[in-house]
């Protein structure tokens, strides 16, 4: 298999081959996000991803999970997303999943027919960075879209048919009373858009990008741990919808959490509540051992 630069997938695409259709994110411009600096946007050709994908089926042998790199391979013309997924099929008859990460810019240039015609091709799972629900918090972060086109393209992608994980970041508003905004516009969003999945991360700074060196200048004050899971906590006191599958085990955060709502809802609070009234460093993950 051939890739170029880092290949970056969620945690539950692990066991996924990773097809690098794009190179870099179609936006690259969220001022968090150091993923993709190294690389211009482009489209790999048609012609070379076939190539992989044979190469891959005659290596990895009938593999039943695939997932898109890179940053938002759903930017690709749909006529040509569709040529990929029909020749995934086609070289592996057990192919199950094929999943993607999905910008709100990119999903809301398409269709609704075209949407719903990728999900019967084939492509079952889109994860969609929502970060937060808050309008200013988005439009200061340079998502490219405010919190009702967010919305609509979250809702566009479940419509359509397709699993929607909404990833959002614990954090993101700084310190003080934005944290609080931040977390109940999240909420709120959430219960907006009804994704299968909500997947909760927490900022990390990433040398490079603009946020650090707000942080570095003063003009972001980064919330330490116990503060990131007050955040958690109003995230499971105001998010309503149930059948939720919470997802909170990634490297950056302090503390894993995982469950779904409302199910787990009170086992949930009752660690996060457990943690914030010690105020324990021993009962969180120490920062040498957070990641991205």
């Amino acid at each position: 298999m051939r890739y170029e630069g880092n290949i970056f997938r969620p945690f539950s695409e692990a066991n996924s081959y990773l097809l690098q259709c794009t190179i870099g994110c179609s936006h690259n411009g969220c001022t968090f996000c150091g993923m993709y600096k190294d690389k211009k946007f482009r489209i790999r050709p048609l012609s070379e991803i076939k190539e992989d994908i044979l190469m891959a089926a005659a290596q990895m042998g009938n593999v039943e999970k695939v997932f898109l790199c890179d940053g938002d391979a759903i930017a690709i013309e749909t006529s040509m997303l569709l040529e990929i997924l029909a020749e995934l099929k086609n070289a592996f008859p057990a192919l199950r999943h094929v999943g993607t990460y999905a910008g709100p810019i990119s999903i809301l240039k398409k269709t609704m027919p075209e949407l719903t015609a990728l999900r019967n091709a084939g492509l079952t799972k889109a994860y969609l960075g929502v970060e937060s629900g808050d309008d200013r918090l988005l439009r200061e972060v340079n998502k490219g879209v405010g919190s009702d086109e967010m919305l609509r393209a979250g809702l566009n992608l479940r419509d359509a048919g397709i699993n929607l994980s909404s990833m959002v970041l614990l954090g993101l508003a700084g310190r003080g009373e934005r944290s609080v905004e931040h977390a109940l516009a999240t909420a709120n969003i959430t219960n907006l858009m009804k994704p299968e999945y909500l997947a909760a991360l927490t900022i990390t700074p990433v040398p490079g990008t603009i946020l650090h060196t707000r942080m570095k200048r003063g003009e972001f004050e980064l919330p330490d741990a116990f503060e990131t899971l007050e955040e958690m906590k109003i995230l499971f006191e105001n998010i309503t919808i149930d059948g939720l599958k919470f997802v909170g085990i990634h490297a950056s955060n302090y503390l894993p959490v995982n469950g779904t709502l409302q199910k787990d809802r009170e086992k949930m609070l009752s660690l996060i509540n457990g943690v914030l009234e010690k105020r324990d460093p021993s009962l969180i993950r120490p920062e040498y051992m957070r990641g991205l």
